[in-house]
């Protein structure tokens, strides 16, 4: 384990960290806030120890797949706790637990809150709540491989790392460049929902706050009405960004590039946009509210598929009240999520795609247990390593629901908030159903289902693996094992 690279890397990220404070604190100063003293400090103290970590550059650059995953899952960790001490310092989320609840929440685009209401914070500290959605939409380790050079081969370790999805692929030939290319079309989507959200009668402040949370499918809202309170031009805008930031940005590069017959016939992005047409469809159809115009009972129904899909979060309308079907509609797309290589979280519509080609192969073999088989996708022979790695991801997430479920049922809720707070939270959602619903929050629960509740959401953010290899054991004993040899070897050579 090259633990030199791991902490080099870890100090470029607090010092990134501490750069991106400079927004709330600007924040701060424009509104005569207090609150941004505490933001200066906590960059002060991001910077000193990024500079500490990062001082010297290691000598030996060798890194590999282990230690792309446990440099972005301590990476993660890293940025949530100094993330998370403006709140702490300012009083505005006095308690610990609480506030890295509610940092991990917005660096993992989740949107689940402790909060009972949002819109006594400070303007500087809201900027900051819902800027971590944007800074963990696209990924604070993709930011770092388009502004500093890595070297021994350690790019693409962490981009397969941190990136959603079953695969990553590179845009261009060097992964420093498609890293570039991806926080472009990231910025230029996010400035374009500014300008509209503007145009329709958004302030700056509200339109800024919303964009973040619509790019990184976060969902923090800045009032406690969510974009329930905003116009009906509003909502649609808000509904189909949350739709286009839940394709895959490979599309949107094909397009600029002027391949659109190859973007159009990305099969992952026709199954997402038939899931979200269908799913819209069943929900207009059975929660249709005869007091509401048509129109309005379309608008709500798209925004909450769209919500709920791309895992972003955002409500127009208290969804625990529609009937079970619509509820369990919502439920279901939960777990299957936006699509690979997009800022959406849960398990991806590719993955659930190969899974049910698998499946149907599976099955066609005791027909015909001769003939050859291959799982297709996006005209391309899926590989057996993927084919396992999908079937091994669904084990693992699997058992860390069902874990996570009976932890949380300590607190004694109903099964429903139990199960619905896991799946929120794991899938990136935010909310769930009855006492985690939209108009709710998980203030509620102790503080240990908080804890649990930490680890689902970077668990699901980061696609489960990362996280769990900080919790293998046979990892740990072999970084031991390697300084042993390390220090018996320097022994010798002193000896000599």
């Amino acid at each position: 384990m090259n633990t030199k690279s791991i902490a080099y890397i870890l100090g470029w990220i607090l010092k990134i960290e501490a750069a991106l404070m400079t927004l709330p604190a600007a924040t701060a100063l424009v509104y005569g806030e207090r609150e941004g003293f505490a933001f200066l400090l906590v960059m002060a103290l991001c910077a000193l120890c990024g500079f500490l970590l990062s001082g010297r550059k290691p000598i030996n650059p060798s890194f590999y797949s282990r230690e792309g995953f446990v440099t972005t899952a301590l990476g993660w960790v890293l940025m949530s706790v100094f993330g998370c001490l403006p709140f702490v310092i300012t009083g505005e989320i006095p308690r610990f637990i609480d506030a890295l609840f509610e940092t991990v929440s917005g660096f993992t685009t989740t949107g689940a809150s402790i909060m009972s209401s949002v819109e006594e914070m400070s303007r500087c500290s809201m900027i900051w709540r819902c800027f971590t959605h944007w800074i963990g939409g696209m990924g604070v380790l993709v930011f770092l491989l388009a502004v500093v050079p890595m070297v021994g081969g350690s790019n693409m370790h962490l981009m397969k790392a941190e990136s959603p999805g079953p695969s990553v692929g590179k845009l261009v030939p060097k992964v420093r460049y498609t890293a570039r290319i991806l926080y472009y079309l990231y910025i230029a989507l996010t400035v374009l929902e500014f300008v509209l959200l503007l145009i329709f009668g958004m302030t700056p402040y509200e339109a800024l706050c919303t964009s973040f949370g619509t790019a990184g499918t976060g969902g923090f809202g800045i009032y406690n009405s969510s974009i329930g309170g905003f116009s009906p031009q509003i909502q649609w805008i808000v509904t189909i960004f949350m739709i286009v930031f839940g394709v895959n940005f490979n599309v949107y590069f094909l397009l600029i590039m002027g391949k659109a017959r190859d973007a159009l016939r990305c099969e992952e992005m026709r199954w997402y946009l038939v899931i979200v047409g269908a799913a819209t469809l069943l929900i207009f159809a059975n929660a249709y509210d005869t007091a509401l115009t048509i129109e309005h009972n379309l608008r709500n129904s798209a925004f909450q598929v769209a919500s709920i899909i791309t895992t972003t979060g955002f409500a127009t309308t208290d969804f625990n009240l529609w009937p079970e079907f619509s509820k369990l509609i919502l439920v279901l797309l939960m777990f299957v999520g936006a699509c690979a290589g997009s800022t959406g979280g849960g398990m991806k519509v590719s993955r659930m795609v190969m899974a049910a080609k698998s499946l149907f192969r599976y099955i066609g073999s005791f027909l015909h247990p001769r003939r050859v088989r291959r799982v297709k996708f996006e005209d391309k022979d899926v590989d057996e390593d993927t084919v396992r790695s999908i079937g091994v991801y669904f084990v693992a997430v699997f058992f860390i629901v069902v874990v996570s479920s009976l932890i949380v049922a300590l607190d004694n809720k109903d099964l429903i908030s139990t199960f619905t707070a896991v799946a929120a939270t794991f899938n990136n959602i935010g909310p769930g159903l009855n006492e985690v619903g939209p108009t709710a929050n998980f203030a509620s629960f102790s503080d240990l289902s908080k804890a649990v509740l930490i680890f689902d959401m970077l668990a699901g953010r980061l696609e489960v693996f990362p996280v769990l290899m900080l919790l293998y054991p046979p990892l740990w004993r072999e970084v031991i094992d390697e300084r042993r040899r390390r220090k018996r070897r320097q022994q010798m050579l002193s000896g000599q």
